[in-house]
């Protein structure tokens, strides 16, 4: 029987072992550029948050100091009249009362500096994420397009409900049947939702920011509403108003609002003007809001009955 010699060539398995083993080139410099590049956005988005960072504390400080130089300006106004009191003696009088409140803005704007800024940005975003909620569930329970902002007392608290309706031939429930969400009368006239206006927030702060009393004529109403618009909360950049009491209609013209387009839910503008004159009036007003012409972009128009005022 002839033995069989043993061969010095490797097997196939031998073969397949080693060029397992043998690391591939191209495949090591794949992964090291993919990691360097990770390496390299990682460190740009840190660099990136620093900087965002160090925008906001910028901005921050520049409106603090913008304050700050206003309350100087007051002070150094209050004290200028101070001393013309002593040297004036005709105006003396009206100088100092011209003086004591420069010194007493001047002080209340040094100290009473917000710390914290919320660009309209935020808060746009804010809004249009309740408006897509109210959005769905108005579309998905069928509901009609007609917004009706009722009055109310609840807790003695003069404030207001958002009624939508849910038959097109519709009438309002009782007050206190628009304190739940779901409005479910034995009356099906009667049924919908009812929510909490942005506006009715606003409406206690504005009767806060105005001088005097707030107004009890819708004309002048407006009108206040409009300087609290612009001057107190910057809801806009102008706001002009066309009210017909006879005829139960206010018109507002809105131009550059801060939180984006009027016609959508519950714009916090138009439900501030439609929440005032609700509660004010004590009647029911619907709104309806379309797009303006060259006077302005966005027309709210609130109405009512003047006959149940």
């Amino acid at each position: 029987m002839s033995q069989q010699q043993p061969s010095d060539e490797p097997t196939d398995s031998t073969t397949l072992d080693d060029a397992t083993d043998d690391p591939d080139p191209e495949t090591e410099t794949d992964a090291e550029a993919a990691l360097d590049e990770r390496t390299t956005l990682a460190a740009r988005v840190e660099l990136l948050q620093e900087e965002n960072q160090r925008l906001r504390q910028a901005f921050a400080s520049a409106r603090r100091a913008e304050y700050r130089r206003a309350a100087i300006g007051l002070a150094v106004v209050g004290a200028l009249a101070v001393l013309g009191a002593v040297v004036f003696s005709t105006v003396r009088t009206v100088l100092l009362a011209l003086g004591a409140t420069g010194l007493f803005a001047a002080v209340i704007s040094y100290y009473l500096t917000p710390e914290r800024f919320v660009s309209a940005t935020v808060g746009e975003y804010v809004y249009s994420a309740a408006v897509t909620d109210h959005d769905q569930l108005v579309a998905e329970l069928g509901l009609q397009d007609a917004r009706l902002y009722v009055p109310t007392a609840t807790t003695g608290d003069q404030s207001a409900r958002l009624f939508v309706p849910e038959h097109r031939e519709y009438s309002l429930p009782d007050e206190d049947e628009l304190d739940s969400l779901f409005v479910i009368t034995e009356n099906t006239r009667q049924r919908g939702v009812a929510f909490a206006p942005t506006g009715a927030a606003l409406f206690r702060e504005s009767r806060q920011a105005v001088s005097g009393d707030i107004a009890t004529a819708p004309n002048t109403l407006c009108d206040q509403l409009a300087d609290a618009t612009v001057e107190v909360f910057e809801l806009a950049a102008s706001v002009t108003t066309d009210v017909d009491p006879a005829d139960g209609r206010a018109s507002i013209g809105i131009d550059d609002s801060a939180y984006g387009d009027i016609d959508r839910f519950d714009h916090p503008i138009a439900s501030l003007f439609a929440t005032g004159l609700a509660v004010v009036l004590e009647t029911p007003i619907a709104v309806d809001t379309t797009t303006g012409d060259d006077r302005a972009e966005f027309i709210v128009t609130c109405r009512w009955d003047p006959e149940e005022q």
